[in-house]
Parts: C-alpha cells; structure tokens; sequence
C-alpha cells in the first residue's frame, strides 16, 4: 500500500525549501498514521488478557518487530534503525495500555 502524501516527487524540487516542505507533508503524515496506530492500540486491549503478561503479548511484539525488520530491509531501510523506532514505539503503546486496564 502506498499512499502519496507529498505535492513534488523528490526530483521535482527545485531548491531546499521545497525538499523541506515536502519532508514535512511526510512527516504530517507519518504522524497522522500513527495516531490512528494508537487508536487500534486502545481498542485491542478489549480483546487481551488483562494482566501484564497479556498486555506485554512477548510473543506477538517479537514477531511484529521482526516483521518491521523484514519489512524495512524490503525497502531498502536499514532493519536496525526500524527496529529501534518500533521498540520505542511498542514500549510507549504497552505502557498506555497498561495504564487503560489500570495495571
């Protein structure tokens, strides 16, 4: 699935000021998603064992991280630097489930 969210392919630009705007429309963007990213994240906790080991789901983030891995080696990102981004993001979302089903 690609979604294109800038206004200039990057060899459209004509000068730094129209590189950054168009980072920024992707930036936008990217937050935007993951926005709604968090809102499937609330939702879920319906569906989980209420206790930690349900809302830590060790098994499920392994396998999402690994799947980012794969995901970002596909498109030519460095797999490392993804993981860390989605650690980073797997953390914060765990920990505000946690705190949805007071634990």
């Amino acid at each position: 699935m690609e979604t294109t969210v800038t206004n200039k392919k990057p060899s459209e630009c004509q000068n730094i000021t129209d590189v950054r705007n168009e980072i920024d429309n992707i930036d936008n963007a990217i937050i935007s998603l993951l926005g709604e990213r968090f809102k499937y994240v609330k939702e879920v906790v319906k569906y989980k064992e209420k206790t930690a080991d349900g809302i830590e789901a060790t098994d499920r983030k392994k396998a999402v991280l690994e799947r980012r891995r794969k995901m970002a080696e596909e498109r030519g990102l460095n797999p490392d630097v993804i993981e860390d981004i989605y650690k980073k993001l797997i953390q914060y979302f765990i920990s505000e489930e946690k705190k949805i089903v007071k634990i």
